[in-house]
Formats: structure tokens, sequence, C-alpha cells
């Protein structure tokens, strides 16, 4: 009985080793050689020189990194609300509506149009000075003050991924059992009873999904702040993502940009692991 369970283990493990194998070359390796180039200054031109830990005490007095991440956590906390109630009240008001299945199309079509495409057609027409829409609407000057940037990369976000928060909620909608909803009616709830203490409990699953994915994804933001406002004005959309990139790439600060890239890493999966032990609490 005994080497029968451990003859079964050892096959459980042989299936398990491609998707090991590939976690190995693709995520653990590579971290590794992060953690690595940490420990280097080194421009990618020259020979790198091992500096140790220097890179970690520069980076945790440098105001570039702060405002960096004050940046990044104030882009997390627009995005974040925004995308949740949005992606629910939505999800409510289109339910069992005949054109649910248009909004929802319509909703998630930005998802699909590649993010270089999507940022040219917003810049095209929504520029302050010479955009498409600028003669017919007051346009902010994003470019130039620092609460319209950030609302503009807010908003170019939320268009792209505000169709995949619908779907997600929309079909938890459609996996409460309408039994339950029918039985709080029957006992006299009134519809927002029904929606505040059976239909939104039942939802949570959902919410806390979405918020795992949502906190991962706008504490690694980077594509729409590169496109849209390059980090401006005056570093105010500079988030971290954009901040590894200006490092490695515009300044050729290598092993430094390798050292924020680590503490990215970290931050991130010390959220996701928080908001996992309260998805698994709920």
């Amino acid at each position: 009985m005994v080497r029968a369970l451990k003859h079964s283990r050892w096959r459980h493990g042989l299936f398990a080793l491609p998707a090991l194998s590939f976690l190995a070359v693709f995520f653990f390796y590579p971290f590794l050689e992060v953690l690595r180039f940490s420990t280097w200054r080194w421009s990618g031109l020259k020979p790198p020189e091992p500096v140790g830990l220097k890179n970690y005490a520069e980076l945790f007095s440098d105001p570039l990194f702060w405002q960096s991440v004050k940046a990044t956590f104030l882009f997390a906390a627009w995005v974040l609300p925004s995308f949740l109630v949005l992606s629910i009240l939505i999800a409510f008001l289109i339910e069992g509506q005949g054109y649910e299945r248009v909004v929802k199309g319509a909703l998630f079509l930005p998802g699909l149009v590649t993010v270089g495409a999507a940022s040219t057609a917003w810049y095209t027409l929504l520029a302050p000075e010479y955009g498409a829409l600028a003669a017919f609407l007051p346009i902010p000057a994003w470019d130039q003050e620092p609460f319209w940037a950030m609302a503009m990369v807010v908003a170019f976000t939320l268009w792209r991924y505000l169709g995949y928060g619908v779907l997600v909620v929309s079909a938890h909608l459609k996996s409460i059992p309408a039994e339950l909803v029918e039985a709080a009616r029957v006992d006299g709830a009134s519809p927002l009873e029904v929606t505040r203490y059976v239909v939104l409990p039942l939802l949570r699953p959902a919410v806390l999904f979405l918020l795992v994915v949502g906190s991962v994804l706008a504490l690694q933001s980077y594509v729409a702040v590169f496109l849209l406002t390059r980090g401006g004005p005056y570093g105010a959309t500079r988030v971290l993502g954009y901040f590894v990139y200006e490092l490695g790439f515009e300044n050729f600060r290598l092993g430094y940009a390798a050292a924020v890239t680590v503490v990215l890493l970290g931050l991130t999966l010390l959220v996701a692991l928080a908001q996992g032990k309260l998805l698994e609490e709920r």
C-alpha cells in the first residue's frame, strides 16, 4: 500500500514536471538573474562592476524612487475603486436586458485593440493643442498639469480593462440561484435589500478576484504611461514600471534598474499574498 502510494506520488510529480520546467526557465531563472544584476554597477556597454547592496542603499535614499512609489500608489488608488465600482454597476444595469451582449461586446472590444494603436488614437483625439476633439470640447491641458495627466492615464486604463471586469461580475451574477432571490422577495425584501443582503455577498469572490488582479496590474503598470505621458509632467505619472524603463534604457543604469525591479516584484508579491489571504478567509 505504501509503495503504491509513493509510486502514485512520483507519477503525479512527473505530470507536473512540464509546468515546473516552464516556471524554472521563464520565472525563477530570470528572477535570479535580475537579483544578480542588481548587485552590479552596469551600463550594458562596459563590463559590470560588483557593488554589493549599494544600489539598494542608493535606491531608498533616492527622491525620484519615492516619487515613483507615490505615483504608483496614487494611480492604484484611482484605478482600483473606479474599476470595481463601474464593473459591478454596469453588470447590474445590463443584466437580463436585450442589449446586454451588445454592451459587453462594446466594452470588451478596446482590450482586443493593440495598446500602441489605442494610445495613438487617444492622443490624436485628445491632444489639447491639436486633437480632433479639441476644436469641439474643452480638453484640459493634461500634457502640462499633473492632475489631468494622471486622470488621462487612469481613463485610458479603465477604457481598456473595464470590459473584462464587467464580464467577470456578470458571470457571477448569472451563477446566483434564482431561488435565493425569489425566496428573499417572498419574505418581503425590497429590491434594494435583495441586492444588499443576497446578491452582493454572493459576488464577493468575484470582487476579491478582480481586486487581486487589478492590484497586480496597477503596481506593474507601464505601457499607458510610456505611450501617453512619458512619466510627465514633472514626474507626476512616473510609476515604478516606467521608472525602471527610464533608468535602464534611457539612463543606461541597468544594475540600478534591476534593484528597482526587485523591490517592485517584492512589493507586488506582498500585495498579492495579502489579498490572496483575504480571498481565502472570505
